[in-house]
């Protein structure tokens, strides 16, 4: 008789209010009052990510990356690490950007990045995953669909593991929620618990 693999929620990221969490402790605390782009600068020099690149993508790409960087971080993780990720404002800032640009000479840097699940891609080139990934736009932190859906991946061994959450961004504020999914750890990977970790510092 088959027993029902169980996963667990491995690492979490949480980045909020010029904050950011591993697993709920405090790894890096910035004044909330400097502007984002300077947020996103002294993030990277600070949690020494070393990757060029990062400096050329949008910001929703920047949020992505240096959160999964973190979140991956000496973690045993293979290519075929799943990604589902959702928001509620798609690639807002960029789109306004885009259509700003419009009014003279249109910027392929910027056109570039006028779709959420790019983000998807530049996680992708980062941490060599060749894997599953889907990005849901809903109007607010759907936990149901984030479980479920990568409980999916995992149970039909399309994916080894999966990084899952939410990564918001509109008008320079910005709200994010990523957790490491894996038959590791000591926190279940279910609705509560989901929810638990993203109302930490959100109340």
């Amino acid at each position: 008789m088959d027993i029902a693999r169980k996963h667990f929620i491995t690492n979490s990221i949480r980045i909020k209010n010029g904050k950011i969490f591993l697993n709920k402790e405090t790894i890096l605390s910035l004044d909330p009052k400097i502007d984002f782009s300077q947020f996103l600068k002294d993030a990277y020099k600070q949690l020494a990510l070393k990757y060029p690149k990062y400096h050329k993508m949008d910001s929703l790409c920047k949020l992505g990356v240096l959160g999964s960087t973190i979140l991956l971080r000496d973690q045993d993780f293979t290519e075929n690490t799943a990604l589902v990720f959702s928001n509620a404002s798609s690639s807002h800032d960029i789109d306004i950007k885009h259509k700003q640009s419009m009014e003279s000479i249109v910027s392929p840097a910027v056109f570039v990045y006028t779709l959420p699940n790019i983000v998807l891609g530049e996680i992708s080139i980062k941490h060599k995953l060749q894997s599953e990934n889907v990005f849901f736009i809903e109007d607010q932190f759907n936990a149901d669909l984030l479980v479920d859906y990568s409980e999916t991946l995992l149970k039909s061994g399309k994916a080894s593991s999966v990084v899952c959450g939410w990564i918001e961004l509109k008008n320079d504020q910005y709200d994010v929620l990523l957790c490491l999914v894996s038959n590791n750890g000591e926190i279940p990977f279910t609705r509560e618990k989901l929810e638990e970790l993203y109302r930490f510092d959100n109340e």
